[in-house]
This record gives C-alpha cells, structure tokens and sequence, in this order.
C-alpha cells in the first residue's frame, strides 16, 4: 500500500530541452565527457521540473532514450534496423516508426543501460521526492522485431527478450532500486485480439524474481507516438484477466479517453493500488487546478483515496516541454487539495 493517499507521480519520460536535440544532431563534434555532461545535465533539468512541480515520485525522465522504447534495440545484439518497409511521408503516425531485422541469436551483452540511468538518477536527485525507473517489457519491446525461422512470431520473440528484461529489473534491486515500472502498453493496446491469460502469463514471468523486493507496477494505456493512440482504447478487454497482474499498482490512461468507463477502475482497486491518469499528454490544453480536483473527484467512488495515485496518462516525451511543466505543476496542487481532506 503506498504510503499517504492521492501520491502524485510519473510514467517516466519527460521532455527533452531543445539544445539537447540540437546537440545530438552535432553528436560527432562532442568527446565521451562532453557526452556524458549533455546526459547529466539534461537529466537535472527533468529533475528540477519534477521536483519544482513537487511530485511524490521522479524519474530521470529518460533523457538518454529515444522515445520510451526505441533506444533499447541499441543494447541488443543480433539485429539489424530495417527502414524498407517505413513509411517516410504523410500524417505522423506509429507506422513510421523503425523495425528491426533478426539476424542472430538475441541478446543484451552489456545490459539494457537501465541501472546505469538509475545510478545516475540517484546521484543527481535531491532528497525527499521518491525515485522510479520504467522498463519496457519484453512483449512491448518485441514489437519493433520483424520475426524470422527462429522467432517466427512475436510471442517466440518475446520469449527472447524476458530473461534480458528480467535480469535488468533484478540488478536494478540490487544497484538499490526501490520503485520500478514494467512499462507494457502493447498489451492493453491489443488486448482485444489476443490471448490475455498468456499476456499475463508473461507479465508475470517476467517480474517474479523481483516481486515484493520493490514497489513494482505497470502502465497500460493505447499509444502515444506524435500524440496518436494506436490501439482499441477500451479497458473492457483487459477484465478480469488482467486483475492477475503481480503488481503493487497498476496506471491506467483516463484522461485522454474523458474518463470513459471509470467504473472498470473499481475491479483493479480491489486488488492493487491504481494510478490514474489524469492529465492529457496529448492535448495542449492546460488542465486547471480545479480541473484536476474535479477528476479526482470522478475517480474516488471507484478508487479509495488511499489506494490512489494520479499521474499523467503517458510519458511526456511528446509534449512540449512548457505545457509539461504546467499540466505537472497543476496536477500535484489539484491533488494536494483533495489530499488535505484524508490527512
């Protein structure tokens, strides 16, 4: 259970400053120590936002990551990124994002670069403020791998991909890690034309050497790649199968989806705490203070005070760092204010 009612935290990712794109255009002009103060620095703005907004919880805000996923295939051997297939022109959309080609037996020689984004973290962050690290799970992670004669199909290839994931999480406890996020959005993305026992199955597998070492939870939302959902955006899919995540908490997107079917909030409160997504990432609308109490206020009949946490629906790595900043200061004093009331 966590440990005061309505915490306010994070996903994981967060906007990168604007020199920072710069820079890395200009990456072969740098040496490895201007690199890692890039890094460093970049990290203490998304430090200093978070912290600024007064979150319960911080991350990194993956700034050493493209998008929240795709710069992990960069720690995997035995692939190859094929553009062939990409679609280069038209309206932004998940389509245009790279695939990979297996060439050989997968697998992570140096890691997946996790525990070094969290002692990094660790280093930099102020006291106070708890510290989370997400992770791709290995079902979300297998969908940019084109399947090949031996993964021949993307369950074969998650299969791969779970031990390297696994082993990430547990030197994560060991490096000190407390707070982790299995980030698995594919799995609510297309929970409604698969088998969700077997997704869960997975789930589960992956994270049970860790369980009850951390405070451990996952983000299921329907996409967010240049602020456009990709999936079936319905929680119904999900029930009951998904109530067997071993989980602590469980994030699910609401905002953006205005609160449809808030009732379905209730079966996963019973059983876990529910962080709920209550600022559109994909809307530039700034969502007021007294926006934010009046949608926690939405939630409280079916997630009990004690048990929740609000958060944005996604990352905000595609959201503009000036929006971000606002909607993450309002949210944190909306929340305070129904807080007081449980104190």
């Amino acid at each position: 259970m966590q440990s005061h009612p309505i915490r306010t935290t994070v996903i994981g990712s967060y906007p990168f400053p604007g020199w920072l794109e710069f820079s890395v255009r200009h990456l072969h002009e740098f040496g490895n120590a201007d690199r890692e103060e890039l890094i460093e620095d970049a990290v203490t703005v998304a430090i200093h936002d978070q912290v600024a907004a007064g979150l319960d919880v911080i991350t990194d805000g993956e700034q050493t990551r493209l998008d929240f996923n795709l710069s992990f295939y960069g720690y995997l051997s035995g692939i190859r990124e094929n553009t062939d297939a990409l679609r280069k022109f038209g309206p932004p959309a998940h389509d245009q994002r790279g695939k990979h080609t297996i060439i050989d037996t997968l697998s992570a020689p140096r890691g997946l670069g996790v525990v070094s984004e969290f002692t990094r973290l660790k280093k930099l962050a102020p006291a106070g403020p708890a510290l989370k690290v997400s992770i791709p799970g290995p079902y979300t992670l297998s969908g940019r791998l084109l399947p090949n004669t031996t993964y021949h199909d993307r369950y074969a290839i998650t299969e791969a991909l779970l031990p390297l994931v696994k082993k990430e999480l547990e030197e994560l406890i060991a490096a000190g890690c407390t707070e982790i996020t299995v980030d698995e959005p594919s799995m609510s993305c297309y929970a409604y034309k698969e088998d969700t026992r077997q997704l869960v199955d997975i789930f589960n597998r992956t994270v049970q050497s860790v369980v009850g070492r951390c405070r451990l939870s996952t983000h299921l939302c329907f996409g967010n790649f240049k602020g456009r959902p990709v999936g079936y955006r319905s929680l119904k899919p999900l029930l009951p199968d998904f109530l067997d995540l071993t989980v602590d908490e469980v994030h699910i997107e609401m905002a953006n989806r205005e609160f449809a079917e808030v009732e379905l909030l209730a079966p996963f409160a019973e059983k876990v705490d529910v962080a709920v997504g209550i600022i559109d990432v994909k809307n530039y609308y700034i969502e007021t203070e007294q926006d934010v109490v009046d949608r926690i206020e939405q939630v409280l009949p079916y997630v009990p005070a004690h048990k929740l946490a609000v958060a944005p629906d996604c990352g905000l790595s595609q959201t503009a760092r000036w929006a971000s900043r606002q909607k993450l200061s309002n949210m944190v004093k909306g929340a305070r204010r129904v807080r007081a009331r449980f104190l």
